[in-house]
């Protein structure tokens, strides 16, 4: 047959996981009708017969026979002659349907016909993937390495789709070689153009819930509720859990003997340390729980503000803070908190914004990052401690507490 480019079309589509066949037989009458339209101006008195699963077709058009010399629409109209070329016992007034032959529609227009099929079949199957995968939004997915690229990992899944797992929505320890499985996230699903894009996310604090539902039966049957997940990729994580039932103990059943529920959410999150909390409405006591392991002695809240004062002993001032603030810096927004840390006992402070006259407001920040807002705060460090936790040079925090020191001596 003259259509083979077109059959070997259908066989190409019509067992494609994406499509099914009632689908297809639109997708394939419409490409059709517009290649009509184009060479015969209407498609309106043409019946076309598909049977995709043979990968065969038909087009019959319809015309009434009027006598010759009368023929005023050729698309619409034949004459008298011309239809007992088909049949000998024509006579005026009768429909007559003649076979066209896909040859007759001419060698582009078939060419021209085949990529627009395979186009709106491509763009079938990508709407569909988009729906698909928009679905699963905040969705654990899991899918194996395929290419390794400087800016992102390129993911397939077992029916071929593209998945992409930027670099930083990557744990700062994963390490990847092609033909890992890689768990995470599905962030977020768009359209560029027709083609979906979808971005897988391990930094992300949906991926560690997510990890807790898959991993912690009580969760998985609602028994336990997750009220809010915070991380630092890779570093730290705060969870607050609840549980309607008195009989349960959520921390417990999440944390599990020795860690040894939780463990398998660590190690996948790259021994990211993990808090479990339990959640209270009393906002004074989430904010104690949420400072843990500190021990805190009294908590001053400004609801209007949205702002938390927290007294503790000095000794306790460093659990609170935490290795880089990243203790204080998770609990403020577990709690919803702005917290500041005072030292019981030390009743001259002075804030360290008001040393902005002779330090540098970019140096001032730095401080403050890592929960450290006065200037007693910063003088109860070593310098070399504090070489650590900021990203400050050594001479220039040694320059800062010469400055804060002579401060109280005067």
């Amino acid at each position: 047959m003259e259509n083979l480019a077109l059959i070997e079309s259908f066989s190409e589509f019509k067992d494609d996981k994406f499509i099914d066949r009632v689908t297809l037989m639109a997708i394939l009458e419409d490409v059709f009708r517009n290649a009509l339209k184009k060479k015969f101006g209407s498609d309106e008195n043409f019946d076309i017969i598909i049977n995709p699963d043979k990968g065969d077709l038909e087009i019959w058009r319809n015309r009434i026979v009027v006598e010759d010399g009368m023929v005023e629409e050729p698309n619409e109209e034949i004459s008298l002659t011309e239809a007992r070329k088909i049949e000998p016992d024509f006579e005026v007034g009768e429909d007559v349907s003649e076979e066209v032959k896909l040859l007759d529609l001419g060698r582009r227009s078939i060419l021209s016909l085949r990529q627009n099929l395979i186009s709106r079949i491509h763009e079938h199957d990508n709407t569909t993937i988009y729906k698909q995968f928009k679905d699963l939004e905040g969705e654990i997915y899991t899918a194996e390495v395929h290419h390794i690229r400087h800016k992102a990992v390129i993911l397939l899944d077992d029916e071929g789709n593209e998945i992409i797992l930027p670099k930083d929505r990557q744990i700062s320890s994963d390490f990847f070689r092609k033909g890992d499985n890689v768990r995470g996230v599905i962030e977020s699903v768009e359209l560029k153009g027709s083609k979906p894009s979808i971005i897988l996310s391990r930094t992300s604090p949906k991926f560690l819930e997510q990890l807790f539902f898959q991993e912690i039966p009580e969760v998985f049957d609602g028994l336990i509720t997750i009220k809010k997940a915070v991380r630092i990729p890779g570093e730290k994580a705060k969870v607050a859990v609840d549980s309607y039932d008195d009989r349960i103990d959520p921390v417990g059943a999440c944390v599990g003997m020795k860690g040894s529920r939780i463990h398998g959410i660590v190690r996948e999150l790259g021994n990211e340390n993990i808090d479990v909390i339990n959640h209270t409405n009393n906002q004074q006591l989430l904010i104690t729980r949420a400072l843990s392991p500190a021990r805190i002695s009294i908590v001053k809240i400004d609801e209007e503000k949205k702002t938390a004062q927290v007294y503790l002993k000095p000794e306790e001032v460093s659990k609170a803070i935490g290795r880089g603030g990243h203790n204080i810096r998770l609990a403020g927004q577990l709690t919803g908190y702005e917290i500041d840390v005072f030292r019981e006992g030390v009743e001259e402070d002075v804030e360290i914004t008001e040393f902005s006259d002779e330090i540098d407001s970019w140096i001032i920040k730095e401080f403050q990052k890592i929960g450290l807002d006065t200037a007693r705060s910063i003088l109860e460090l070593d310098a070399s401690d504090l070489v650590k936790r900021t990203d400050l040079e050594e001479e220039t925090i040694n320059e800062v507490l010469k400055i804060l020191k002579a401060e109280f001596e005067e």
